[in-house]
């Protein structure tokens, strides 16, 4: 059993964080720092990562209870080899985009179209600075609720979600859970305090090249494991 979790807690952290590094929500959560104070920003990136996580999770535990674990098997092993291919694509045909100003053009479009919202926010950081707000007050602030809702949506559907719900369901639960949020905890820490320094050095090629990698061989390494029907 232990050895079970210790494998999900590994593929989980390496797959997450090929996946996340050089991700739309790892450079959404940069750009936002660069504008709001680094606490609320972390905390609600963080907090929606690990709400995913912990669903992705779920759902993956309980597809082998739906329909049998051998056809869960086969379908985690498809969904890895067809990630590994869609990530190597991309190393190979979309080269190093910039996806960090698409991010930004995005986001400043956003504020734009909210008019009054970058006085409130404005607001909210004198505030903040002036003097310290409760637990409960930083957690409802608009600028908390933003992060967590770009973040948690900048998710859903992704790749990443899709293959920790393949993940749950071939390996142990508990392992993917931890591993998955260190993961998520590590590239979003990075993106936070890194800023755009660190996020304009990074080269999406080699990320999706290496994660194109990676999946392949849980691909591989799926393929020729023993299932118990």
């Amino acid at each position: 059993m232990s050895s079970s979790v210790v494998q999900g807690f590994t593929k989980s952290l390496a797959m997450t964080v090929l996946s996340e590094i050089g991700d739309k929500t790892f450079f959404a959560a940069a750009i936002l720092a660069m504008r709001h104070p680094r606490k609320l920003v972390l905390s609600g990136c963080l907090s929606a990562l690990i709400v995913m996580t912990i669903l992705s999770a779920l759902v993956g535990w309980a597809a082998p209870n739906l329909i049998s674990r051998k056809l869960t098997h086969h379908i985690t092993t498809l969904l890895f080899v067809g990630f590994g291919l869609w990530s190597l694509w991309d190393a190979f045909n979309e080269g190093d985009k910039e996806e960090f100003d698409e991010v930004e053009a995005e986001l400043d479009a956003d504020v734009k179209a909210k008019t009054g919202e970058g006085k409130e926010i404005k607001q909210g950081e004198d505030e903040a600075k002036k003097h310290r707000r409760s637990m409960l007050t930083q957690f409802f602030s608009p600028i908390f609720l933003k992060a967590f809702s770009i973040t948690f949506f900048g998710e859903w559907g992704d790749k990443s979600q899709l293959a920790t719900i393949g993940l749950a369901a071939d390996e142990n639960p508990f392992g993917v859970v931890i591993g998955g949020i260190i993961g998520q905890a590590l590239c979003t820490t990075a993106a936070v305090l890194g800023g755009k320094s660190l996020a304009k050095q990074i080269s999406e090629r080699i990320v999706a090249l290496s994660g194109g990698i990676l999946f392949i061989v849980f691909g591989i390494q799926s393929f020729l494991a023993t299932v118990d029907s």
